[in-house]
């Protein structure tokens, strides 16, 4: 039984992963992991992405923050999203700073990135039923995020 477990989760001798066509919907409440390059690798949370489209995203972003600054250099970027209803891919494409600052928040920055290939991370054996949780400890904050995403709906919709 150890061995079949672990025929099961040998590497893949394939080299590119199962692509979705288009974005999954995913919650809400979603906690993404965005990364951008310097050229290493730096990756870091974010709140609540919003689907605007079936190869694009739109994300809201501290300004201050150096990964606002490395993918205004180098705008190949990653998303992996695993959320809540089976949700679990890395959407690999260009970021590009859509306002900032952002229509009612000055301290952030609107980043939409236009997705060039959809990662399919699902697996058979196993499956995402709830995404990165987290606990809300000041309600002002959560306030400021829910009308960060109302205007990336805003301009999501605006685009179709």
């Amino acid at each position: 039984m150890v061995a079949e477990a672990r025929e099961r989760q040998e590497p893949s001798t394939v080299s590119d992963h199962p692509e979705l066509d288009a974005l999954p919907e995913w919650p809400l409440d979603t906690i993404a992991v965005l990364v951008t390059t310097d050229p290493a690798p730096h990756a870091i949370p974010v709140s609540w992405p919003v689907r605007a489209g079936d190869r694009r995203i739109l994300l809201s972003l501290k300004s201050d923050r150096g990964s606002l600054a490395r993918l205004r250099e180098r705008p190949e970027v990653a998303l992996l999203i695993l959320g809540g209803g089976n949700v679990a891919l890395a959407a690999r494409g260009t970021a590009a700073v859509l306002a900032d600052p952002m229509p009612g928040a000055d301290d952030y920055a609107a980043v939409a990135i236009d997705v060039e290939a959809i990662d399919d991370h699902r697996q058979s054996a196993f499956a995402v039923t709830t995404g990165i949780q987290r606990s809300v400890l000041d309600d002002s904050e959560l306030r400021y995020l829910e009308k960060r995403v109302a205007t990336l709906k805003a301009m999501a919709a605006e685009r179709n």
